[in-house]
């Protein structure tokens, strides 16, 4: 450990372990400036006035097509309807700070437990809560900057990330998404403004969403350990083959990375991961649904829209990057296809139009009330076995 620094008063290691073990581990400015280190390798173009005002219309609209299709009321936005790259990274970056930060916690707790085995002598608690929270904070902060390259729009990650829920558009980004599709702007905005309006009124009116996120996310953490045998044949192994260099962080890094040093998983954990993946595909399957009623009568180029936004999720979708690093979770494409069928049927063998409405997004007002990966398949078998009022008017 001395080679490489860990101890007090001595430079980049000592820089978070202030505060004492209630501090947050993961240091917004850490964050921050990692995740705008990124972007300055990539162009990020101004918003102008007609961007502004393309944005607002097609926002405009897609409120009005969704308010027959669900039962979220719309919410006040703010005046500024697109956005910059740089500015989805500020808006959001706290809510990356909350998702991960019981992550770190697990991390930092499985670390310490191993170096008190060792001796009382061995107690390097605020160092290692201020070395894995600037170590993760930079690979965080650098993977939200690109997502910045990428996302369509500030609800495009399909996580509910912000404390006042809006619906924003990112015109740079979503000018490079309809490269080469030959559908006309005006289709394009509308449709990507629909997903984001639907995700928008979902987060907005699911305020245990978030929580229940990052308690799966701890669950996950607490279950963390380390195996100093293992790790220590890996790394031998390693830099016998010239894959690791200590004395490269470069190298350190991309080993992390790549997995090199990851545990195996407990039931818990693996539990865990379960039930994050198919939250994550319910919150995708319900915006495509919900986006598609709201369009399929209007939009010509719908069936085009969406085999191109599936196929970009399928190379790039911003949850699988972002989980597969932290995770190691793989998100199935096919597994948020199932989802949107469920939803859709949902919507279908629930009676009337607006009854089907009613109870499809009534499943929403707690996790109790949402399928498991064995009730997708049979949807009428779900509504049988799960209770729902009669009177859904107070539910929203």
């Amino acid at each position: 450990m001395s080679g490489f620094g860990f101890f007090p008063g001595e430079g980049f290691f000592n820089a978070g372990t202030t505060g004492g073990s209630d501090a947050q581990i993961l240091q917004l400015t850490v964050m921050r400036e990692s995740a705008r280190t990124f972007l300055q390798a990539h162009n990020d173009l101004p918003v102008g006035r007609d961007e502004q005002r393309t944005a607002q219309e097609a926002i405009d609209i897609a409120n009005t097509w969704i308010e027959e299709r669900t039962q979220f009321p719309a919410t006040l936005t703010n005046s500024d309807i697109a956005w910059t790259r740089k500015e989805w990274i500020d808006q959001s970056i706290s809510g990356w700070q909350k998702l991960v930060e019981p992550l770190a916690e697990g991390m930092v707790a499985a670390l310490s437990k191993v170096l008190l085995e060792m001796g009382p002598e061995a107690n390097f608690l605020p160092i290692m809560r201020g070395f894995m929270g600037q170590l993760i904070a930079t690979q965080l902060g650098q993977s939200v900057g690109s997502l910045a390259i990428s996302i369509t729009g500030s609800q495009d990650a399909a996580i509910p990330l912000f404390e006042k829920s809006g619906a924003h558009l990112i015109p740079q980004n979503i000018a490079l998404w309809s490269q080469g599709l030959e559908i006309p702007e005006k289709e394009v905005a509308i449709y990507i403004a629909l997903r984001e309006v639907a995700a928008q009124r979902l987060f907005a009116h699911t305020p245990w969403l978030s929580a229940y996120i990052r308690e799966l996310i701890a669950e996950y953490g607490k279950g963390i350990t380390v195996d100093i045998a293992a790790i220590q044949n890996q790394a031998e192994s390693a830099m016998n083959s010239g894959e690791l260099d200590l004395n490269n962080p470069d190298s350190i890094t991309m080993a992390i990375n790549q997995g090199m040093f990851q545990p195996e998983q407990s039931p818990a954990q693996a539990a865990a991961l379960a039930k994050l993946e198919m939250t994550f595909a319910l919150i995708e399957g319900w915006i495509d649904h919900v986006a598609y009623l709201a369009a399929r009568d209007r939009l010509p180029s719908l069936a085009a829209l969406q085999e191109s936004y599936r196929r970009s999720r399928i190379e790039s979708a911003p949850t699988q990057q972002l989980f597969a690093m932290l995770l190691g979770l793989q998100i199935s494409p096919r597994l948020t296809r199932e989802c949107s069928h469920f939803w859709s049927e949902i919507y279908m063998i629930s009676g009337s139009e607006n009854g089907g409405v009613a109870i499809r997004d009534h499943r929403w007002e707690d996790p109790s009330l949402l399928p498991t990966a064995d009730e997708i398949g049979d949807p009428a078998a779900f509504l049988t076995s799960t209770t729902v009022p009669d009177d859904l008017s107070g539910l929203f």
